[in-house]
């Protein structure tokens, strides 16, 4: 992963784009740089762009839960944007999609 192309603040939003297989060999860089990021800038909401994901195992899930409990300390919301059939099916079946909000585009 590139931090400064794969991790964007715009005003108080990080995004993430999503590398294209999520599983437990990339979950932990994605979570410093996005743990990092959180507490070092004001950041409220979390955006998930999962344009280029085709594949995402259980650490992926894992992935956006952590990060939505420090967003939720703030009053903040996760999104996911982009998601192919098979990851919108992944968040409905783990329950995600009543911490995350799926949208196509923000």
């Amino acid at each position: 992963m590139k931090v400064e192309e794969d991790f964007k603040v715009i005003e108080n939003y990080l995004c993430i784009q999503m590398p294209q297989e999520i599983d437990h060999h990339n979950a932990k860089e994605i979570i410093e740089h996005a743990d990092a990021i959180i507490c070092k800038q004001e950041v409220n909401n979390l955006i998930f762009d999962f344009s280029k994901t085709e594949f995402m195992d259980s650490s992926g899930i894992g992935i956006i839960v952590g990060r939505y409990k420090k967003i939720s300390c703030f009053q903040g919301k996760v999104y996911a944007i982009h998601a192919n059939m098979q990851i919108r099916k992944i968040l409905h079946m783990s329950g995600l999609k009543r911490i995350v909000e799926i949208v196509e585009e923000m």
